[in-house]
């Protein structure tokens, strides 16, 4: 049991539970992301169901099978997450060694935790699935004909085609099938769920990123915690356990996932994806090794995101000097922290191949836009917004204290967020709010 949990001891301390018959029916991972929370909490499924001593990962029972393709019956998942990143990190392992029933359970079990998302369980009658039935179906279908090669006797060039099949079907039901926020009607369909008995010995809900429930949603969390099922758990996964209701906080109990080393970084890295530990990139210190590595399977990566994020605030920059000067602010009158910008950004950009400076929202949007891969896979977006963040703070860093940039901090925080909601809660067009973030930043910038 836990065996493909690497590098986090509090395992130790699910499997003594477990063993004691101690454990409570309701449960909090909590950790930042890439701690392997996710992946314990399926496990904790699988311990459930098995119809053996111990649940080992080789065990050979029916129920554990089906565990470990994320087929069981008694498994309902729900919560908004990225999938794009693991999904293609997996086909590489596939591909490296299609012989290798690992790397292929690896992949199946990538692409089922989307799938899951999608249960009638869940979504009942809920019409948006009318509209996404198409995408799932087409998905299915590439996975049971993926499903039928033979490993290492199977046409290298034939499973490429079917994965990359199977990731172009993913990325399109992750975009228009993935909300930012837990809808009530999924709390309460899976409250409904977990109260019908068992096809086997337990049933589990796992909510990952429950921080992310609509008000409803949490109200209606909240009466299943109080009178939990007898045959059936919950868990809830999250990186932001401060901002649950104290309320739910209190029915569950707490398991802590710290972020891992850099040796247990490197060892998921060589165990589960088959890679070398020389695969991930210097990143930084403020994500774990692994979510760096995945992030080199996007299509747009944080290598790449980061030029073009230096390459908006160059020209942010650029724009407020132009603004300022023509209202008669001369060179030496002009703010530090504009020409620290621009000092900064521009050589980033310029060294990337995207110039120094873009002279017009609309060729900076498209070059923006072109180095995200048109931002169309799910999350790019809020990816791209954390860096300018990011970028912010590093040409900023010689002026620490100072309460312009403070004030610059802020306002750049709430017209991010603002550009965030726009694109992946109501589906506008990244090339238009792009565009008006832009503008926005630079009317407020510009005035203090």
């Amino acid at each position: 049991m836990f065996e493909n949990i690497i590098g986090q001891p509090v395992t130790a301390r699910l499997q003594a539970d477990i063993a004691g018959n101690v454990l409570a029916p309701s449960m909090l991972f909590a950790g930042p992301p890439a701690s392997g929370k996710g992946t314990a909490a399926l496990e904790m499924g699988r311990a459930f169901s098995c119809e053996t001593e111990g649940a080992p990962w080789n065990c050979r029972c029916q129920a554990c099978a089906r565990h470990r393709m994320l087929l069981h019956d008694d498994l309902v998942v729900l919560g908004p997450r990225p999938f794009s990143a693991e999904i293609a990190a997996a086909r590489n392992a596939l591909l490296r060694d299609p012989s290798a029933a690992s790397s292929k359970t690896l992949f199946f079990r990538a692409v089922r935790k989307l799938q899951l998302r999608f249960s009638p369980v869940v979504w009942a009658d809920d019409p948006k699935i009318t509209k996404l039935n198409g995408i799932l179906e087409m998905l299915s279908e590439k996975m049971d004909d993926l499903n039928l090669l033979r490993g290492g006797e199977s046409d290298p060039e034939k499973l490429s085609k079917l994965c990359d099949a199977v990731i172009k079907n993913t990325q399109k039901l992750e975009a228009e099938g993935i909300a930012d926020a837990i809808p009530v009607s999924h709390i309460r369909n899976a409250a409904y769920w977990l109260h019908i008995a068992p096809s086997g010995k337990r049933k589990l809900l796992v909510i990952e990123n429950a921080d992310r429930m609509q008000d409803a949603a949490r109200n209606s969390l909240l009466k299943i915690l109080e009178e939990p099922p007898e045959t059936g758990a919950i868990i809830l996964c999250t990186s932001r356990p401060e901002t649950l209701l104290p309320t739910i906080l209190s029915r569950l109990r707490h398991y802590s996932f710290p972020r891992r080393g850099e040796a247990a970084d490197a060892e998921v890295v060589r165990r589960v994806f088959k890679d070398s530990a020389d695969s991930i990139p210097a990143h930084n210190k403020s994500e774990s090794g692994i979510t760096s590595y995945l992030d080199t399977f996007l299509p747009a990566s944080k290598t790449v995101l980061y030029p073009a994020a230096a390459l908006f605030w160059a020209s942010v920059a650029f724009a407020i000097t132009v603004k300022l000067r023509g209202k008669g602010v001369s060179d030496d009158e002009l703010p530090p922290v504009v020409l620290t910008i621009g000092r900064h950004c521009a050589p980033l950009a310029e060294a990337a191949g995207l110039g120094k400076v873009c002279t017009s929202v609309k060729s900076l949007c498209a070059a923006v836009i072109a180095a995200a891969g048109g931002f169309e896979v799910r999350g790019t977006f809020s990816v791209f917004l954390g860096l300018l963040c990011t970028g912010l703070s590093e040409a900023l860093s010689s002026m620490r204290g100072d309460t312009i940039c403070v004030a610059y901090r802020r306002i750049l925080s709430k017209h991010a967020e603002d550009a965030r909601v726009a694109v992946d809660i109501f589906n506008q067009s990244p090339a238009m709010v792009l565009e008006s973030f832009y503008g926005s930043l630079i009317q407020n910038l510009a005035t203090l």
